[in-house]
């Protein structure tokens, strides 16, 4: 199976997704990262998969950068909480975050009509949960925060996160909204 932008995939039969050879992704600052590709092999409308791939390998750093300030408010609850250990990062600035993350493997998925481009990424400041950055389409981050595997921050049938890049579960305060909803 081939995927323009990610070139030939290669099936892990265990858990049926599709896996590329590591590719360099320009909005993550060039580096080399594998693609995992789930439900495609089933998916209604694989060019929407294609056209997500596309536009998110077409992405420059900009985009990513945008999301500074909702990665800096997960940096802070972090804080909050545990900031006192011994070791913990010192980040006074939302443009600081990048220097404490680590960029991962990548998925590619569905949640209902749409599709997202999700970041694996490891952090400084929560090495248990990581961070996950989600790009819905693959052209503007929509959610960001510990990795939970999940494409979107609304519960089943919910619409009241509908919008809200990073929240912090149970503190309506620590919610930042998207600045560029597309």
């Amino acid at each position: 199976m081939e995927i323009p932008g990610l070139g030939r995939l290669t099936l892990d039969p265990k858990y049926e997704w599709y896996q590329s050879r590591p590719i360099p992704v320009p909005v993550l600052g060039g580096g080399e990262h594998t693609f995992t590709v789930e439900g495609y092999g089933d998916d209604p409308s694989p060019l929407q998969v294609h056209d997500a791939v596309s536009a998110f390998l077409g992405l420059d750093e900009s985009v990513l950068k945008s999301s500074a300030q909702s990665i800096f408010e997960y940096y802070l609850d972090v804080q909050s909480d545990v900031g006192d250990e011994e070791g913990f990062p010192s980040i006074s600035t939302p443009d600081e975050v990048w220097q404490h993350i680590v960029f991962g493997e990548l998925s590619v998925g569905r949640d209902g009509a749409a599709v997202y481009v999700s970041v694996e990424s490891e952090c400084s400041w929560e090495p248990e949960h990581g961070l996950q950055i989600v790009f819905r389409d693959g052209r503007a981050v929509t959610k960001v925060g510990p990795f939970d595997g999940q494409y979107i921050n609304a519960a089943p049938g919910g619409r009241e996160l509908e919008g809200v890049v990073y929240h912090r579960w149970g503190l309506e305060s620590c919610a930042v909204r998207a600045c560029d909803e597309r």
